[in-house]
């Protein structure tokens, strides 16, 4: 029994149980969520390590981050410290987007050392595997990718992205819409070269009943991939974009149906004045699944500060309503990241999904803020790095000031408000 079949017969599972615990809510609405289709607990039975995990409404944002090797890194100790880089910084979860080295074994070792749920993307080795074979991406099989499927599954993958919405009539849109950037999804480009050299439709498309057998044997949750997601301002929110989102709606109906959780990947580069409609608009048309989104980056404009642009369109995301966000490193569109990239990203990030928990969950998250607020009017150093969402960077930026007995930072030294006035929050006047 999958958890959301569970959920539907009104069972409690144990990860549901520590999913409640760990948001610090009622397993009940862990329990409707899932049942509803708002909310996703992504645990493949066979992750061996998982610290179960709940996505969606009524809990707080959580944050993703992308690991993996490349074909100019593809040793799998540097895939690892990515994740150990990332689990540090505080994701919820990681995905495993590797292209290069022996996948399997990246893989295998993300998943045993990761008490976070995986994702990966399977059309990646499935394309990578017939370029290796045959030199070119169109070679893969049905049969392949269906067995990549297989495969991320039975090694314990919790959940997969899967460009399910990239058919032949949406694929059109993108390439023959007009687009500045085109189509800039990896996995979107090659299920695109594999419909036109073959002449057929997308395979897990076609054979999505198939897609679900697999996920619904091992309970892996499906990532509905924008395979069609803008890559510029100027291509956000076109045909092509909303097209997709709208197949994938269909597709999280089959999938609740078969029992398969299903969450929906939202765009990556949007005009600001565009987030909060995008995500409306999508969880509309997918009836309320958990949205995920890569940013959006709200400018083209900043390569090297992406992670700055990512984290401004993530906290206007996750006021409207989106659940999950994938972070984007400083080295977007100019390389893989850095260990401390990863790190930048994950929390960029983070402090994007807690600007939007304090509109959406309201004194539940603003509890944190508080407690800094008061921390910093005492003037308690060791408390307010305690409290901070990086520790150890604050503690490193700290710079006493004010001479000698004074509890008060470098900016203002002896010239400290709380100083000046005597007081300090909280204490009489």
């Amino acid at each position: 029994m999958t958890q959301l079949e569970a959920a539907n017969r009104g069972r409690i599972s144990e990860q549901m149980e520590a999913a409640a615990q760990a948001d610090g809510v009622s397993v009940e609405l862990i329990r409707e969520g899932l049942a509803d289709g708002a909310i996703v607990l992504p645990a493949n039975r066979h992750h061996a390590a998982l610290r179960p995990l709940a996505i969606g409404a009524g809990l707080r944002i959580k944050v993703n981050a992308n690991i993996g090797s490349s074909a100019e890194d593809a040793e799998e100790e540097h895939a690892l410290r990515r994740l150990r880089a990332a689990l540090e910084a505080g994701a919820d979860a990681v995905m495993d987007l590797s292209t290069a080295g022996d996948l399997d074994l990246v893989r295998r070792a993300v998943v045993r050392e990761s008490a976070a749920p995986v994702g990966t993307v399977p059309i990646y080795q499935a394309a990578v595997e017939a370029v290796q074979r045959a030199g070119r991406v169109a070679a893969m099989t049905e049969d392949e990718i269906l067995g990549v499927v297989e495969k991320h599954a039975r090694d314990g993958v919790d959940f997969i992205t899967v460009h399910c919405g990239v058919t032949r009539e949406t694929a059109k849109l993108a390439t023959e819409g007009g687009r500045l950037t085109g189509v800039v999804s990896r996995g979107g480009a090659f299920t695109i070269c594999w419909m036109k050299e073959n002449g057929r439709e997308n395979p897990l498309y076609a054979r999505f009943d198939d897609l679900l057998d697999i996920c619904r044997e091992h309970d892996v949750t499906l990532s509905l991939g924008d395979g069609l997601r803008p890559g510029c301002l100027a291509d956000g929110s076109d045909r092509a974009q909303i097209a997709e989102t709208g197949v994938l709606g269909e597709l999280v109906l089959r999938a609740r149906k078969a029992g398969v959780q299903a969450m929906v990947e939202g765009p990556g580069h949007l005009p600001l004045d565009q987030v909060a409609a995008n995500v409306v608009l999508q969880k509309r048309l997918c009836h309320g699944a958990p949205f995920y989104v890569l940013g959006p980056l709200v400018t083209d404009v900043a390569p090297g500060y992406d992670h700055i642009t990512a984290a401004i369109g993530g906290a206007v995301a996750g006021m409207a309503g989106a659940d999950f966000l994938c972070y984007v490193t400083p080295s977007e569109h100019l390389g893989l990241p850095t260990q401390e990239e990863v790190r930048e990203g994950v929390i960029a990030a983070r402090i994007a999904a807690h600007a939007a928990d304090v509109v959406r969950l309201g004194a539940r998250a603003r509890r944190w803020d508080d407690e800094m607020a008061a921390a910093r009017g005492a003037l308690d150093w060791e408390k307010q790095f305690a409290l901070a969402l990086d520790p150890e960077h604050a503690r490193e930026r700290y710079q006493p000031g004010g001479g000698e007995g004074m509890a008060a930072c470098s900016m203002c030294g002896p010239y400290c408000v709380y100083r000046v006035l005597g007081t300090r929050p909280g204490e009489e006047r």
